[in-house]
C-alpha cells in the first residue's frame, strides 16, 4: 500500500483553504492523504469546540465542509482532475462529537468526461459510520481551473488542468 500526502503546493498552488491548509490558523488544518491501492483519500481528525453547533457536537455545516474537502480531493489525487462540488446530500446518523477521534474516507464512485460522483464516510473510532455523503463534482476546464486558482500551476503534478 502506497500513501502519499496530499499538499496543494504538489500541483503547483497555494491555498488557504479552510479545510485543509496547515497554514490557516482559523481553519481545521486537516492532513489528508491518498492511499494508492485502495483508490481513496482519508483524513484522520478531532476538531474542538470552536467547531461545535450543539456544545458537544461539531456543526453539521463543518462536518459537510470536511466531506466535501475530502470527495474533492478524490477528484484530484484518484480522478487526477481539478473539480468542484455541484450538488451533494449527505445523512447523519450518528453524532460527530468534540474532542473525538474521526476517519473521513472519500472515493470515486463514477467518472463521466464533465462529471464525477464521489461518496464519503465519517467514521468514529470504532469504524461506524457517522455521517454519510455523496455529491457530484463538476470538472473543470483548464481555463476555469485556473480563474479558481488565480495563478498558473506550475507543480509537478500540474497535469490534472490539462
Amino acid at each position: 500500500m502506497t500513501v502519499r500526502r496530499l499538499e496543494n503546493s504538489r500541483w503547483g498552488f497555494e491555498s488557504n483553504c479552510f479545510v485543509c491548509d496547515a497554514t490557516n490558523d482559523r481553519g481545521m488544518q486537516l492532513p489528508f492523504f491518498h492511499d494508492d491501492e485502495a483508490d481513496l483519500v482519508f483524513a484522520e481528525y478531532s476538531l474542538d469546540a470552536a467547531f461545535s453547533g450543539a456544545p458537544t457536537y461539531v456543526h453539521g455545516g463543518v462536518t459537510l465542509a470536511v466531506l466535501d474537502e475530502a470527495m474533492a480531493w478524490a477528484a484530484i489525487a484518484v480522478g487526477g482532475k481539478f473539480a468542484v462540488t455541484h450538488e451533494t446530500s449527505a445523512t447523519f446518523d450518528y453524532p460527530v462529537r468534540v474532542g473525538r477521534t474521526y476517519r473521513v474516507e472519500a472515493r470515486l464512485t463514477e467518472q463521466t468526461r464533465e462529471r464525477f460522483r464521489a461518496e464519503g464516510t465519517v467514521l468514529d473510532a470504532k469504524g461506524r459510520p457517522c455521517v454519510r455523503a455523496g455529491c457530484s463534482l463538476v470538472i473543470l476546464s483548464a481555463a476555469t481551473a485556473l480563474d479558481a486558482l488565480g495563478t498558473e500551476a506550475e507543480g509537478d503534478d500540474a497535469s490534472y488542468l490539462k
